[in-house]
């Protein structure tokens, strides 16, 4: 990625933080960044394309930088982080038409972490594949809607707390359903 690019994706998550992505235009990117149209439509089809690019460049660098799975919530972790430094920005794209595009590269993140989690917890279990497959999407989807509901709380409650004392309360209930799921 080049300056120029690093430069738009910089000035719109500016404006994400400022306003509604949907009150964002390329007009706006191109006088924050100091370029003209032309070399936004040359990096970028539109806002669409460059608010894809954007969630999947943080995407992928959480995914990249984030490897400590000592316990469930470890999964959420990093996606809360990021998502408290870009507040405004989160929930503005939470809310606009194109969260879509948000919802898809969360659950990518959380599945990843997820199953990177079971995996090193069950490594020397003989698990059926069905029933590993089925734990790893009850614990993304258990993740997933409990941060959701802080999003759609707009992040006004401590959800690493939430997800601590939830990891607390479920202590050995993943562990009695993996070894419920062990070959024998």
């Amino acid at each position: 990625m080049n300056r120029t690019e690093m430069a738009i994706i910089d000035c719109f998550w500016q404006l994400l933080d400022e306003k509604p992505y949907n009150k964002i235009t390329v007009k706006n990117i191109v006088e924050r960044c100091q370029v003209n149209r032309n070399t936004f439509y040359y990096h970028f089809q539109d806002i669409p394309e460059l608010l894809e690019r954007v969630i999947k460049q943080e995407a992928d660098e959480i995914i990249q930088n984030y490897t400590q799975f000592k316990k469930i919530d470890d999964c959420i972790t990093p996606i809360i982080q990021i998502s408290l430094t870009r507040k405004n920005a989160i929930l503005n794209i939470y809310h606009s038409v194109h969260r879509d595009i948000f919802l898809s590269h969360l659950n990518r993140m959380t599945l990843y972490f997820i199953d990177k989690y079971i995996n090193i917890i069950t490594e020397n279990l003989p698990m059926h594949p069905y029933d590993k497959a089925l734990l790893i999407r009850f614990c993304k989807s258990a993740l997933i809607g409990i941060f959701l509901d802080w999003l759609d709380e707009n992040m006004n409650y401590d959800i690493a707390e939430a997800f601590s004392r939830l990891s607390d309360l479920f202590s050995g209930s993943i562990d009695k359903a993996f070894l419920k799921a062990t070959i024998k």
